[in-house]
């Protein structure tokens, strides 16, 4: 789902967020300042966030702005799909998040699903690298690749984490409310459609 003035907004902060990182003239540094400023009221404007938060993530950048990764595994048992509840808006996610320096795909997901639904995988298969712009999230500040991984389920047992409060696996047709900005009903049916045909390419894009 395209939103132009979220697309403007983050390419004018990317923009000066690398000006501001490789620039040492005094003049183009203001430039950059206000080009920030202005990214910053575009994103005050069109949603609920206040201006401090805005600042607070945009100036906590530094460098060469790319797109953030974050992670999804797959979990499957009796064509059912492991997901999470988020503390933080209530709703349902296949566990993840965003990748942590020093650790592979594989280890990330591993970690992540272990630590939000108490679960031990094994990561099997990279299904999709997805561009969330290029899908129907909501508008979210930063670019985000998403990359969705098919484990299989080795151990553990259910048990929420720091930022999880409850673990269920769900049939395809009786989805839980999905928290959208981590993934989408859309790609819950993608993965579904690659556990019952492991023969299929992984997709990206």
């Amino acid at each position: 789902m395209s939103y132009k003035w979220l697309e403007w907004a983050k390419k004018i902060q990317a923009l000066s967020q690398s000006g501001l990182s490789f620039s040492n003239d005094i003049y183009d540094i203001e430039r950059y300042e206000e080009l920030r400023k202005i990214s910053s009221e575009i994103m005050e404007q069109y949603t609920d966030l206040e201006m401090e938060k805005i600042t607070g993530l945009f100036t906590n950048e530094t460098g060469y702005q790319t797109p953030k990764v974050d992670i999804r595994g797959a979990v499957f048992t009796d064509d059912k799909i492991l997901m999470v509840r988020e503390n933080s808006d209530d709703k349902w996610s296949l566990p993840g998040g965003f990748c942590d320096i020093g650790l592979s795909p594989s280890e990330n997901i591993m970690k992540e699903v272990k630590e939000e639904s108490g679960y031990d995988v094994t990561a099997k298969k990279l299904v999709a690298l997805l561009d969330m712009n290029q899908h129907s999230h909501p508008p979210q500040p930063y670019h985000y690749y998403k990359i969705f991984i098919q484990c299989e389920l080795t151990g553990g047992q259910a048990d929420t984490g720091l930022e999880t409060k409850d673990v269920r696996f769900f049939s395809e047709n009786n989805l839980p409310k999905l928290s959208t900005g981590r993934n989408t009903e859309e790609q819950i049916n993608m993965l579904f459609d690659y556990f019952r045909n492991p023969n299929k390419a992984s997709i990206f894009d």
